[in-house]
């Protein structure tokens, strides 16, 4: 059994990204790693990472203006 490669502190796994979508409207999310957020352009959100985390809630969310 072989764990999964270490990545760099603060980084999200590129394959999960690429399967993530917004859970409002289904859309795709850009990654901010910067702010550590996955940003749905289409709902005007920005999802949190919290330690690699993506939180996919919307009440969790920061809305965009």
């Amino acid at each position: 059994m072989t764990s999964a490669p270490e990545r760099p502190a603060g980084t999200v796994d590129p394959k999960l990204l690429e399967i993530l979508v917004c859970p409002l409207t289904k859309g795709p999310l850009e990654y901010d790693a910067e702010k550590q957020e996955l940003i749905s352009r289409s709902a005007k959100l920005a999802y949190p990472i919290r330690a690699g985390i993506p939180i996919m809630l919307p009440e969790e969310a920061r809305r965009l203006d």
